[in-house]
């Protein structure tokens, strides 16, 4: 797996696209980099850019952007709605895949080192970063903002971690540490008073409020025995908020960090905030998201508000995207668009789905084209997702069925699981070709000398092994779904039986024809003992499957007759 991390500078910029550009400029010049998203607030005068790739070259293209904000922006005249501190306000590495946080954390200190060493900029570490968990803390870090700092950053306990103890007027400071996903994620309330948007902030953010004798906004602050503030906790774990005034909008905002959404999800925010503004007299209208958010979010978000309504949430991927959006009002603002708003969508190769991405008639039409690929193997994956797909909808019309409240949890965990294995086929419909195509680029291979004969022999055999794996990984994938459609058919509804049956007819296909691609691959390697283990394996898997088909096929005749 790659190693990848994500880096979300903060530019206290967001006014002047020219400079955003001349920044971000400076992050698509470093070549292995993908720019994912900028996010322009002309209130909050910041712009958030989000760009991922491996650790060295984001390092790079960070540092490069940096520089360019440094020398752009002068936070002598800066004014806007969020806190800040300089330039760039805060760099945060994020471990995307393959890398530990650990390791992510040593790439944020080797940056910020740069940083300071290179550019003069005071540097502080955060989050994962700083060893020092009295100074860990982004708020408290930037706490006194950019006005406060040239008297700050000569407090002992203030030194920067890196570049020199003096505050720059024109570049500010800047923090860099590494953390977990965060989620930047605004709720708009049908008010004006940032006072009442506090109120709201306050009761759900993790900090809470300090804790008040009498009066709960004007009476003297209760101390404990060692003289701290007594603080009433907030609803929410891992969030912080504020409450502020949006000009642009002319609105109230509960602007919100979900620092790990896995202790608090993105619906739970939305969900807890329409409380505590119901409670004051207000209406949340809806919300939107600075920067991007995790698919899972997304979908999970979108499975809470089906289950809400009592629905199953056995739906397919974009289906739960749009009962998401629509349950927060995600698009009340502006429209949101999943292709730039969710990271995996923005880093997955296009190509890499070519054929799922065509129309029926298209695919139809290049499978029976003079090209050798997509051939048997892609259309055995295609076959499997349909008859997959027919289960789902048994499903799914069953949790629907009125009469059947009670059993909407049984079909619709039936639907989820149909869909996921539907998704695993559809993905196949690709990789089958590409296996093929893996094969033929092996043949190309130059094979002049002894050592790039080889080269050659030993890519052809693992590009074979390869395309042996791709339709196995098919018909044990396939075969899984024979227990949903058993379901179906025996418990679902049965008017619609023969659509179970006709998927289980689907499913047989698929299995066996992905066999016959494990077969003929199997036959041109040169590890015999290799491939007689996948061939046993892939008999275990076509007789299994044959056997309890033919039992279903058979429950269904019984049914219809």
């Amino acid at each position: 797996m790659r190693k990848l991390i994500e880096c979300v500078p903060n530019f206290s910029e967001g006014v002047n696209l020219q400079v955003i550009r001349q920044i971000t400029a400076e992050i698509e010049s470093v070549e292995g980099v993908m720019l994912l998203d900028t996010d322009p607030g002309k209130a909050t005068n910041r712009t958030v850019v989000t760009f991922v790739g491996e650790p060295a070259p984001v390092v790079e293209a960070a540092f490069r952007a940096i520089r360019k904000a440094a020398e752009l922006i002068d936070m002598s005249k800066h004014q806007g709605e969020h806190p800040r501190m300089g330039a760039t306000d805060v760099c945060p590495l994020i471990p995307v895949s393959g890398i530990s946080m650990e390791e992510t954390a040593e790439w944020a200190i080797k940056l910020a080192k740069r940083v300071g060493e290179e550019l003069a900029i005071p540097v502080y570490l955060y989050e994962y970063a700083q060893a020092n968990k009295n100074r860990n803390n982004l708020s408290v870090i930037r706490a006194g903002e950019y006005e406060g700092f040239f008297d700050k950053i000569k407090l002992p306990e203030w030194k920067p971690d890196f570049g020199p103890a003096e505050f720059p007027a024109k570049s500010g400071a800047t923090v860099i540490g590494a953390r977990d996903f965060l989620i930047a994620y605004n709720v708009n309330l049908n008010t004006k008073s940032v006072r009442l948007a506090n109120s709201v902030a306050f009761d759900v953010r993790e900090a809470g409020r300090v804790k008040r004798e009498g009066n709960p906004i004007t009476g003297k602050v209760v101390k404990d025995a060692d003289g701290n503030d007594v603080r009433i906790p907030g609803t929410l774990k891992a969030v912080k908020a504020i409450g502020w005034y949006i000009e642009e909008y002319g609105i109230a905002q509960i602007s919100m960090n979900l620092i790990n959404y896995n202790i608090t999800s993105v619906h739970q925010a939305f969900d807890e905030v329409c409380k505590s503004a119901e409670r004051r007299g207000m209406r949340v209208t809806g919300s939107e998201l600075v920067g991007l958010i995790p698919l899972k979010a997304m979908l999970d978000a979108g499975k809470h508000y089906l289950q809400k309504q009592g629905r199953s949430i056995g739906v397919s991927e974009s289906e739960l995207i749009q009962i998401a959006v629509k349950s927060m009002g995600l698009d009340e603002l502006a429209p949101f668009d999943p292709e730039q708003k969710i990271i995996e969508y923005k880093l997955r190769n296009k190509a890499d789905e070519k054929l799922i991405g065509m129309t029926l008639t298209a695919f139809a039409n290049e499978t029976a084209s003079e090209s050798p690929a997509p051939g048997g193997g892609s259309i055995s994956a295609y076959c499997g997702s349909l008859g997959v797909a027919l289960g789902t909808m048994v499903a799914n019309l069953s949790a629907g069925k009125r009469g059947w409240e009670d059993q909407v949890g049984y079909f619709s965990d039936w639907a989820a699981k149909g869909q996921e294995i539907k998704d695993a086929l559809l993905k196949s419909v690709d990789e089958d070709t590409r296996a093929f195509n893996t094969i033929m680029d092996a043949f190309g291979l130059p094979k002049g000398t002894e050592e790039e004969k080889k080269a050659r022999a030993a890519a052809i055999e693992d590009a074979t092994k390869y395309a042996c794996e791709v339709p196995l990984k098919v018909m044990k994938t396939a075969y899984s779904s024979l227990e949903m459609l058993e379901a179906m058919i025996i418990k679902g509804n049965q008017n619609s039986v023969t659509d179970a049956g006709v998927g289980v007819l689907c499913v047989k296909t698929a299995v066996r024809g992905a066999y016959f691609n494990v077969l003929v691959n199997a036959k041109g390697l040169k590890d015999r003992s290799w491939a007689d283990a996948i061939i046993a394996e892939a008999q275990a898997v076509l007789d299994a499957n044959h056997k309890k088909a033919d039992e279903l096929v058979a429950l269904v005749e019984k049914a219809i007759r």
